[in-house]
């Protein structure tokens, strides 16, 4: 489907956008790839593996989701948008709390509008686990954000954009997460642990990326897509990197969770279940129609069903990750 056309990654040059280019230029015949961030400099050393001598439909603009007039220019006749630019650190954010509000829910906002009044056909968002029951500035940004774009389908009145939300949890390897945090410490001999309970469900990147472009086909508006993944202890993740060093209990950080959720109890009354994956759907009269047209393999989840790492069914291996991390 993205063959002639045009497509947009905000935070384009980020770990999630570089394997989604990578995997749109490898798979499709795109008209135009548009890589939208603010560092240049990510941008410059993009470009040596993806340059636009190679690969004549790519673009690089600079540009913030905070401002709306380059925003304008940038989805002039785009088809589609993928918004992946977003303030993702925890203690940054808690640190820097208006800065994460200016960018995740001002900068969603700015996304859905010009989006709308330039007829983008679809947008899909990336969430993150966070955003359930939050209990972290980042995680309760990124449910305003998901709740803006759902309820977009609303506000988009008669026009034809619609827009979609995926998420997922953490990715094998992704720039600041712990996974490349213990390869480094690994050689001091000990990893620090802050609670050895603690659980977090996992997806590689590539999985994540062939997920999103997926949903562009399947998505009507409206809908949370939320991947079947499997979650992992966090003394196995430490054994799979570095099976003798030792480890330091140093205690749970502020705006963690022991394990996390993708799909609460409550959003459980609204949320149906495919082979692979689930959908959050929303509270749209209109919305049923549009689903049930597309969609007609699927089934309620039970009541009170919880999507938790901790009481998840699929569970990684030490073998399976050491498996995962050759591959970053």
């Amino acid at each position: 489907m993205f063959d002639d056309k045009t497509i947009l990654i905000t935070g384009g040059t980020g770990s999630f956008g570089r394997k989604c280019t990578q995997t749109i230029l490898k798979r499709y015949k795109p008209k135009k790839l548009i890589i939208f961030s603010r560092d240049e400099l990510k941008q410059f050393e993009m470009a040596q593996t993806f340059s636009a001598d190679k690969y004549s439909c790519i673009r690089y603009f600079i540009g913030d989701v905070r401002d709306k007039e380059r925003l304008y220019r940038a989805f002039y006749n785009v088809d589609y948008v993928i918004h992946a630019a977003a303030l993702k650190q925890v203690p940054a954010a808690e640190y820097n709390p208006f800065e994460a509000v200016k960018t995740n829910i001002i900068g969603a906002q700015n996304i859905i509008n010009v989006a709308i009044d330039q007829k983008v056909k679809k947008v899909i968002a990336l969430s993150t686990d966070k955003a359930v029951n939050p209990i972290n500035l980042y995680g309760a940004t990124k449910l305003c954000s998901d709740k803006l774009f759902v309820s977009a389908n609303v506000y988009v009145g008669k026009e034809h954009t619609i827009f979609s939300v995926v998420r997922y949890g953490n990715v094998v390897g992704s720039r600041g997460s712990v996974i490349p945090f213990f390869i480094k410490k690994k050689n001091t001999g000990t990893l620090p642990i802050t609670d050895p309970r603690m659980t977090r469900f996992w997806i590689t990147l590539k999985q994540g990326v062939n997920f999103v472009i997926e949903r562009f086909e399947r998505m009507v508006g409206g809908e949370i897509f939320v991947p079947k993944i499997p979650s992992m202890n966090i003394m196995d993740l430490a054994k799979a990197i570095s099976p003798e060093a030792k480890t330091e209990i140093t205690g749970i950080r502020p705006g963690e969770k022991l394990d996390e959720v993708m799909i609460s109890k409550d959003d459980s009354r609204h949320t149906v279940e495919f082979d692979d994956y689930y959908i959050i759907m929303p509270v749209f009269h209109f919305f049923e129609k549009r689903f049930n047209n597309k969609n007609n393999n699927c089934k309620p989840v039970e009541e009170g069903f919880e999507y938790n790492s901790g009481t998840n069914k699929q569970w990684l291996t030490v073998e399976q990750l050491q498996e995962m991390i050759k591959q970053i």
